[in-house]
């Protein structure tokens, strides 16, 4: 199939097939005129593919599961390489997500420091132009 059909059967645009058969990932033969060919095969590899970096692997880890990616990874036995990439990424996630969520405080805190200083200033600032406009006639 050419990187078109590919990309129609799995929902990966043909850049990103591109950037897997770049990684190592997938595989392709070319026709004389330079299109790339797929194997019926690619579709179940792609999709797993896909699968694995939805769930928050980087193509570097997905490396790990090039022996499995023809088959259904969801379903298969895990293999003790995949559980180790699988624990390292989501520790890592899980300090990026610590981090953004001490992030979100620190501003909802500044914020609402802030927003009663707000409040007041610009009541002031109101109070200001009723006085001005009172004095003015």
């Amino acid at each position: 199939m050419l990187i078109g059909e590919l990309a129609d059967a799995t929902g990966a645009s043909a850049r990103a097939l591109r950037h897997y058969e770049g990684a190592g990932l997938i595989s392709s033969a070319r026709m004389p005129n330079g299109y790339r060919v797929y194997e019926g095969r690619a579709v179940a590899r792609v999709r797993n593919i896909r699968a694995l970096l939805d769930a928050g692997l980087t193509l570097d880890d997905v490396r790990v599961f090039l022996p499995c990616l023809d088959g259904d990874v969801a379903t298969g036995p895990p293999s003790p390489e995949g559980l180790a990439v699988a624990r390292r990424r989501l520790a890592v996630l899980e300090a990026r997500i610590a981090a953004q969520t001490a992030a979100r405080d620190r501003l909802r805190e500044a914020l609402g420091r802030a927003e009663p200083q707000e409040r007041q200033e610009r009541q002031e600032r109101q109070g200001q132009i009723v006085e001005a406009s009172i004095t003015k006639r």
